[in-house]
């Protein structure tokens, strides 16, 4: 009897052991899970294509992988252009959030727009945004309070003049050509109407809705002005090479508000480096990966002003560059056909 009840003791025990055994086989299996490294998704949505914005792009992706998130390995990047176009940025958007991305990159107010009415739970980093408040994104940029963060490229347009009366003293009249569909180009507009008057200049503003009204906006304007500047505005931006071939053969020096139109033409800029903005942009996006929340990561602009000034349109308006700017500016060619 005895004999025959430590056998059936031996049985369960073994049946317990075996049972066990079974039980720790998925645990084993979930932990290997686990231990593998999760891809992120993040979509970047960009409104259109212009050296500005391309350049803000890829600082971003260089930030991301200064500090070990690289497309291909850990992340997946997936890079959607609206090519002007706001319906699709709309659909581009809508696109992410289906795709469940876990970090949204909104290149420009449209496409930040349209990002944040399509969701209010994934992240949404912003860059090349004017006035992000006035774009109704958030209602603070110290403690933005929705799931926007980011930089905005607010231009001090009061360094755009000084830049423009240092190198142009006689000019009387400015010209502005605009976006008239777009919030960020009228607040600028609104930021240069300010402006102006302390710098004794007269403003002569024309807005256009497409590409295709750019060159009779031109025409209409060039003959009333003495210098055109060119705010960074999507639309207008885009068509630089047209704007700068036409303002050469009326002897109209342009200012630009930041680099890539000084490299398609434009005379000279102190304004903003869109590259060091991505990249800025790109830290932040580091920090919400890491566990940061939005709300913490005030939204910034870059302290620091970028002079250019283009040699070839100097020479080819015969205009002499002041020594003081000459030393100090950072010199390029080239939009000069």
């Amino acid at each position: 009897m005895v004999g025959k009840k430590i056998s059936i003791l031996t049985s369960l025990l073994l049946s317990v052991s075996i049972l066990g055994g079974c039980s720790k086989t998925p645990a084993v299996s979930s932990d290997k899970s686990a231990n593998k490294e999760k891809i992120i998704k993040i979509g970047i949505s960009q409104v259109t294509e212009h050296p500005a914005l391309d350049a803000a792009r890829n600082g971003f992706i260089e930030a991301l992988k200064s500090k070990g998130f690289e497309d291909g390995k850990n992340i997946k990047i997936d890079y959607q252009n609206a090519q002007g176009e706001i319906a699709t940025a709309q659909t581009i958007a809508q696109n992410f959030v289906s795709q469940k991305e876990d970090l949204i990159l909104a290149i420009a107010t449209p496409s930040a727009q349209a990002a944040y009415n399509a969701t209010k739970d994934i992240p949404i980093l912003i860059t090349a945004v004017t006035d992000p408040i006035k774009a109704g994104l958030t209602k603070s940029l110290d403690k933005p309070d929705t799931n926007v963060t980011g930089t905005s490229d607010d231009v001090s347009i009061e360094k755009q003049l000084e830049l423009l009366k240092k190198l142009l003293p006689n000019s009387k009249k400015m010209g502005v050509i605009y976006n008239s569909s777009e919030s960020n180009s009228e607040i600028q507009l609104e930021n240069i109407k300010k402006a102006v008057p302390n710098f004794n200049l007269e403003l002569v503003s024309v807005g256009v809705n497409n590409v295709n009204e750019i060159t009779q906006a031109l025409n209409s304007i060039l003959d009333k002005i003495d210098v055109l500047y060119i705010p960074t505005d999507n639309l207008v931006v885009s068509a630089m090479p047209l704007i700068s071939n036409t303002c050469f053969k009326k002897n109209i020096p342009i200012i630009g508000s930041e680099e890539g139109q000084v490299a398609s033409g434009a005379l000279a800029t102190n304004g903003i480096d869109y590259f060091k903005l991505g990249f800025q942009t790109g830290l932040m996006a580091v920090e919400i990966l890491n566990g940061k929340k939005v709300s913490q990561i005030p939204i910034t602009t870059l302290s620091e002003l970028s002079m250019v000034i283009n040699i070839d349109a100097a020479k080819k308006l015969n205009i002499n560059i002041p020594e003081d700017i000459s030393n100090k500016a950072k010199k390029i060619t080239g939009g000069v056909n």
